[in-house]
């Protein structure tokens, strides 16, 4: 089991994102729902809390969170609006954990201490117009020319692309091999010419978020830029799943986050709002309603936490990272509905977070693999476990 933080001055840094959330994120939550665009103050804030090292090793800058620890401290931080968390979630999550997992020590020697403070954000450029959940299907090109290869493709909805230093980006590198098979992922700075970042796109939610195509044209990368190096042609789909196992059980933590933030509103409103005579909450179809949120986040809570041991122990968590994704967004989907339709017409108006939340939480059934491809991965494990 990796070791983590020691537990005390885990439970004091637990105890400060938490608080960070509350009393400094939450009250700023409208601005940047209206500016698009999250404080500079708030964004120097959070470098100095450390919070975009907190999966980088500690040799690197970072804070070395386990995955237990990681999940815990991103359910606090998601008591807040989803959009802070994407500010940090690619330098935590899939835009540095193939370097830090398969990345050759001078890689991670150059790059992972300024993804640890800040300074370096890293985006993971691995959807494609035609080919978001066909992950194997990548059409962007890398052809090799001498010893370097020359990226060509557009890749979309990439996460703070606008903002990156650096991209991973997975690119078909055997053009014979269909499939996974021909797949290499490469580390690829973002001033490298070539490189075109097309406008943030417009959102149904998360507003303040970045996400952008991003269009490759013969982007010339050494082989080094491999992640592993050379070795490590035409591997970059088993590293591409390898971070998203992790970042699965991440999308849990989030939804877990948020569902606690959007019962503890709904609950709050029934107990002040009051229809004949007495608070909705003391209505007992009312309560149905918020008894239904409690037992689901408790479940979604309870299985975040066991995934996160399990990769934690085991080095992987195939099965129980597309469970803890697919049943914990599909259980806040169900409760940001529960709690607007306790909070009846005024929690259809922008007056009240719960619209705003509503729009969020859902875009967290769609990436790091829709619901339907998490359902496809516990089907073929579970029939693959059995036949075996």
């Amino acid at each position: 089991m990796a070791s983590g933080v020691d537990g005390e001055v885990f439970e004091q840094l637990v105890s400060t994102v938490d608080r960070f959330a509350r009393e400094r994120l939450i009250p700023a939550e409208r601005r940047v729902e209206e500016e698009d665009n999250i404080p500079d103050e708030i964004v120097a804030e959070m470098k100095e809390m450390g919070l975009f090292g907190l999966s980088t090793p500690e040799e690197f800058g970072g804070i070395g969170l386990n995955v237990p620890q990681e999940a815990r401290l991103i359910e606090a931080l998601c008591y807040a609006s989803l959009t802070f968390r994407s500010l940090i979630g690619t330098n935590v999550g899939i835009g540095s954990q193939g370097i830090v997992m398969d990345g050759t020590p001078a890689q991670k020697e150059q790059w992972l201490p300024g993804v640890a403070s800040g300074d370096v954000i890293a985006a993971f450029a691995l959807t494609e117009p035609d080919n978001g959940s066909d992950a194997g299907g990548i059409r962007t090109s890398a052809r090799k020319d001498g010893s370097d290869f020359l990226i060509n493709g557009t890749k979309r909805f990439i996460t703070n692309a606008v903002r990156a230093e650096l991209f991973t980006v997975f690119a078909r590198t055997d053009p014979n091999e269909p499939g996974a098979g021909g797949v290499s992922a490469f580390i690829v700075p973002a001033n490298t010419p070539g490189i075109t970042v097309a406008k943030p796109d417009s959102k149904l939610g998360q507003r303040g978020t970045k996400t952008s195509d991003v269009i490759f044209e013969d982007v010339r990368v050494p082989e080094s830029a491999i992640i592993g190096g050379p070795v490590n042609l035409n591997c970059g789909f088993r590293t591409a799943m390898r971070v998203l196992d992790r970042g699965r059980i991440h999308v849990g933590a989030m939804a877990v986050g948020q569902s606690q933030r959007m019962l503890d509103i709904a609950t709050d409103y029934a107990l002040t709002r009051k229809q004949f005579g007495k608070p909705i909450g003391e209505h007992q179809l009312v309560q149905g309603l918020l008894a239904d949120c409690q037992a689901e986040l408790h479940a979604a809570r309870a299985l975040v936490r066991a995934s996160a041991d399990t990769f934690d122990r085991e080095g992987k968590a195939i099965i129980e990272a597309s469970c803890t994704k697919y049943f914990c967004t599909e259980a806040a989907g169900r409760i940001a509905d529960r709690a607007l339709q306790i909070h009846g017409g005024a929690g259809y108006m922008t007056e009240y977070d719960i619209e705003r939340l509503y729009r969020d939480i859902r875009l967290l059934r769609i990436y790091e693999g829709t619901s339907q491809i998490q359902q496809l991965v516990i089907a073929r494990r579970t029939l693959t476990q059995r036949a075996d």
